[in-house]
C-alpha cells in the first residue's frame, strides 16, 4: 500500500489527485470541530458518553465524534448513506425507477443522482429535527424558536455539504469520496481509543475503584494489538475472497466469422452485503436503549427489560446475530439475481459446465449464492460480535477499559474495505498510465 502511494506520487495527475484528496479531508475534519452555537456541548458529550448502548453511538462513530460535540458535521455522510440505500430498494419496488436505472443509460444514472440528492436533503431535515428534539428534551439547548432555526438548518447545510464534498472526491481525487469521508470520520477516533487505553492502564495502576473509573491491566495490551492484526488480516482475507463459477461459451458462425468458443467465470464475492448488515442489525437492536433515553421515570420492569437487552448480554448477542444473518440473505438476494444472470447467459449463448440454461442454471446460483451468504454472515456476526465477547472477557479480570471496543468491528471492516478499494483505485490509474501498448 505504502509503495502505491509512493508510485502514485511520482506522476503529477495522480499527485494532485492525493493532495486534492488530502485537502478536501482537512475541510472535513475543520467543519468536524466549529461547534453549532446555542447548543452546551459539554453536557451533551457527557450525556452520550452515558449512553454507549444506543443508536447514537454508532451515529457518533460514524461522524468521528461529531455527533457527540454538535459540530456543522454532526449528522455526517449519513442522511447520504440512507438516501442511497432506499433508492436502491426503491429501484426494485418501483418498475419506472428499475427502467431508469437499466435502460436509461447516462441520463438515466443523472436522474437517479439527484432523485438521491434531494431525498438526501429531506433525510437530513427529519434527523436534524430529531436531534434537535432530543437536545430540547435534555435541556441542552437554548429556547426559542430562533435557535431551533439555526441549530436545524446548520446540521442540514453541513450534511449537503459533505455530500458535495464526496462527490467531488470522487470526480477529482481518488476513490469513492462518500467512502473515503466515512474512513476518515472512523480514522479520527484513534486518538481517543488511544487516550482511553492510557486512562485505563492508569487507573489500574492508581488501583482507584467504581463505575466511573476505567481499568485496563497492561498486560492485555499486546494482546489487543495481536487481536487487531490478526482481525485485520481475516478482514482483507474475507473480503478479496470469491467464488469463481466457470461459463463456457458456444461456438457461433456469423457469416465467414466464427464467434465465441471461450471460457470465462462469475465472481461472486463471499462477503458481497459488506457491512450493511451490521448497521442495520445494530439500529435495530439498539432500539429499546434508544427509547429508554427518552423515559424519565423508569419502572423496575422498564430497567429489567434494558437489562436482559444491554450489548453485553446475552439476549442482545444472540438477537444481533440474527438479525446480521437476516439482513445479509436480504440485501444479496436484491443485489444478486439467478435469474436474470442465467437468462444473460443464455442470450449469449453461455452455459455453467454441468448444467442447463435456464432454470437448471439460475437454481444452480442459488444455491451457491445462498450458501456463500450463509458463510458471510457468519464471518459478520463474528467480527461484530468479537469485541463484545472480548470485553466480557476483560471484565471477568477486573478490566472495565474493554467496553470501549464495542463497536470496533463494524470500524475495522469499513475502515480495512475502504483503504483496499482506494488502494486498488491508485493501481488501477497507475496501470492505465504505464501501460504500453503492443507497437511499443
Amino acid at each position: 500500500m505504502i509503495q502505491t502511494i509512493r508510485n502514485a506520487w511520482k506522476v503529477p495527475e495522480l499527485r494532485s489527485k492525493l493532495l486534492f484528496t488530502v485537502f478536501a479531508l482537512l475541510i472535513f475534519r475543520l467543519g468536524a470541530a466549529i461547534p453549532v452555537p446555542f447548543i452546551d456541548t459539554l453536557q451533551l458529550k457527557a450525556h452520550m458518553t452515558a449512553q454507549s448502548a444506543s443508536i447514537f453511538s454508532l451515529l457518533n462513530v460514524m461522524s468521528g465524534d461529531a455527533f457527540a460535540q454538535a459540530t456543522v458535521f454532526a449528522l455526517s455522510i449519513q442522511p447520504y448513506i440512507n438516501s442511497s440505500i432506499i433508492i436502491q430498494l426503491l429501484t426494485i419496488a418501483i418498475p419506472a425507477l428499475e427502467r431508469l436505472q437499466k435502460e436509461g443509460g447516462e441520463e438515466g444514472k443523472k436522474k437517479l443522482a439527484s432523485i438521491t440528492r434531494y431525498a438526501t436533503v429531506a433525510i437530513a431535515l427529519i434527523q436534524a429535527f430529531g436531534y434537535y428534539t432530543m437536545i430540547n428534551y435534555y435541556g441542552l439547548v437554548s429556547e426559542g424558536v430562533w435557535p431551533a432555526i439555526v441549530i436545524i438548518a446548520a446540521f442540514v447545510a453541513g450534511s449537503a455539504f459533505l455530500m458535495w464534498l464526496g462527490e467531488q472526491i470522487t470526480e477529482f481525487g481518488i476513490g469513492n469520496g462518500i467512502s473515503i469521508i466515512l474512513f476518515a470520520g472512523i480514522v479520527a477516533r484513534g486518538p481517543n481509543m488511544v487516550y482511553s487505553i492510557y486512562n485505563g492502564v492508569a487507573g489500574w495502576a492508581s488501583g482507584a475503584t467504581g463505575d466511573t473509573v476505567a481499568r485496563l491491566h497492561p498486560a492485555f495490551i499486546p494482546l489487543i494489538l495481536v487481536g487487531m492484526l490478526a482481525l485485520v488480516a481475516f478482514i482483507v482475507f474475507i473480503t478479496d475472497a470469491e467464488r469463481r463459477i466457470p461459463v463456457q461459451y458456444a461456438k457461433r458462425v456469423v457469416g465467414r466469422k466464427m464467434y465465441g468458443g471461450q471460457s470465462s467465470h462469475i465472481p461472486i464475492k463471499v462477503n458481497m452485503s459488506g457491512v450493511l448488515p451490521i448497521i442495520f442489525a445494530q439500529a435495530i437492536a439498539s432500539i429499546p436503549a434508544t427509547i429508554g433515553m427518552f423515559i424519565p421515570n423508569k419502572g423496575a420492569g422498564w430497567k429489567a427489560f434494558e437489562e436482559i437487552f444491554s450489548p453485553t448480554g446475552l439476549v442482545y448477542s444472540v438477537v444481533y446475530c440474527l438479525l446480521i444473518v437476516l439482513f445479509s440473505y436480504f440485501y444479496n438476494t436484491i443485489q444478486f439475481n439467478p435469474v436474470e444472470v442465467a437468462n444473460n447467459l443464455k442470450k449469449n449463448g453461455g452455459f455453467i459446465p454441468g448444467f442447463r440454461p435456464g432454470k437448471p442454471t439460475s437454481d444452480f446460483l442459488s444455491k451457491v449464492i445462498s450458501r456463500l451468504t450463509m458463510f458471510g454472515a457468519i464471518y459478520l456476526g463474528i467480527v461484530a460480535l468479537l469485541p463484545t465477547i472480548v470485553g466480557n472477557i476483560m471484565a471477568l479480570f477486573k478490566s472495565s477499559a474493554g467496553s470501549s471496543l464495542g463497536i470496533g468491528g463494524t470500524s475495522v471492516i469499513i475502515v480495512v474495505g475502504v483503504a483496499l478499494e482506494t488502494v486498488k483505485a491508485l493501481e488501477a490509474q497507475l496501470m492505465m498510465r504505464h501501460y504500453k501498448g503492443f507497437l511499443e
